[in-house]
């Protein structure tokens, strides 16, 4: 009875993960790369780096959107975007004859040093990582499902996995790599080893990728888990035939800002985008696990008054979720020393999905020559 139930969960951890290891390694090896996608740009393309050898001060962001302008006469600036220190500030504008385009603009010379039209490479690696570039239609990709997906996959490969090895702690105090007794047996002890050593790390990545899907199937069926703030009314704006140049300008709007909510680090700043509409300040605060959008001050382009903010202790349980998940996912959270060992363990994790398909595939075969060794054997899982 126990050969049998051993034998069954090996069979579901190999079938669970890996007749679709192309596709899961494709998703692992792309996250990994989409981890450092900011400094891979910083090193591969010299527009998007933030010089600064006079050590000036950062430029305000309505200096930067004038420089802009400048470049290009008919922009319609709808956000800017602040990246790293050593990268430049990120400007998103359309035109007449361009829907959507970003400005490199470095914001300490103020110098537009690019202008691109197209997907750059940060988002064309998030988009990969994150729905295959599937097209979107209604709210939903098939692509960010699939790869959502992915997560259940990779849990029960991580609850299966430690079903069949048994005393698997072991490999924390006494790793066991066996290099004189076949390639079979290296990939066994290397993907076990490196299964061991990445549970805390299969973990996140599952409960993070759980919850994209939730998320998903959330937005699909268009269920509002997240906080949205009111448009103004018209009765709160100019009447028609009246100037509708709003007196208060975005630098007015980021000083209100800071001194309504002074933790508040900007980094995502929308302008109005009609009559309406507010300036959106969003930034990163007090908590290295809450994205650069968790601290939002909005401010009334017309009168300078703040009419919303939110923060992290006003948020409802799935909203705060949905604030930490990227963190935690792409490793984020403390800087460029956390990116470094989630992309460790990113290259460690795509590894591990290639020797699985490799063992699996060498069984298979073996099992198809009929030879006396099966696709499972107990001293296989014991060892």
């Amino acid at each position: 009875m126990f050969k049998l139930k051993q034998r069954f969960w090996f069979l579901v951890h190999g079938w669970v993960g890996l007749p679709v290891w192309l596709i899961f390694c494709a998703v692992c090896f792309t996250g990994t790369i989409a981890v450092f996608s900011h400094e891979l740009t910083w090193l591969t393309n010299p527009n998007s780096r933030a010089e600064n050898p006079q050590n000036l001060p950062v430029k305000a962001a309505t200096e930067l959107i004038a420089a802009v302008k400048a470049e290009v006469p008919d922009a319609e600036i709808g956000s800017v975007m602040v990246m790293e220190p050593y990268l430049v500030n990120a400007i998103v504008f359309s035109t007449a004859k361009a829907p959507f385009g970003i400005a490199y603009v470095n914001q300490y010379t103020g110098q537009v040093q690019e202008l691109n039209y197209g997907l750059n490479f940060i988002s064309f690696m998030r988009a990969l990582h994150g729905w295959l570039l599937f097209p979107w239609h209604s709210s939903y990709s098939v692509g960010y499902y699939l790869v959502s997906g992915m997560a259940i996959l990779m849990l029960l490969s991580l609850i299966t996995g430690l079903i069949i090895y048994k005393n698997f702690w072991k490999a924390f105090t006494q790793p066991k790599i066996r290099l004189h007794q076949g390639r079979k047996t290296l990939l066994t002890d290397l993907h076990r080893l490196a299964g061991v050593w990445s549970i805390w790390f299969l973990v996140v990545m599952s409960l993070t990728g759980l919850w994209y899907l939730v998320q998903a199937i959330l937005w699909h069926n268009d269920i509002e888990f997240y906080h949205e703030p009111k448009i103004l009314t018209a009765a709160e704006v100019p009447a028609a035939g009246q100037k509708h140049t709003p007196p208060y300008s975005l630098q007015d709007a980021l000083v209100i800002a800071k001194q309504t909510l002074p933790e508040l680090q900007p980094a995502y700043i929308m302008m109005p985008e009609h009559n309406r509409d507010l300036y959106r300040i969003s930034g990163s605060g007090n908590s290295v696990f809450f994205d650069q959008y968790s601290y939002t001050v909005l401010v009334n382009p017309w009168t300078g008054a703040v009419t919303d903010v939110h923060t992290p202790d006003k948020m409802s349980g799935l909203e705060v979720v949905s604030h930490i998940a990227d963190p935690l996912h792409y490793g984020t959270l403390g800087g460029i020393w956390t990116k470094i060992i989630w992309f460790l363990f990113g290259l460690l994790l795509s590894g591990m999905s290639i020797t699985g398909f490799m063992i699996w595939g060498s069984r298979t075969i073996r099992a198809a020559r009929s030879e006396p060794a099966t696709c499972y054997t107990t001293s296989e899982v014991n060892s």
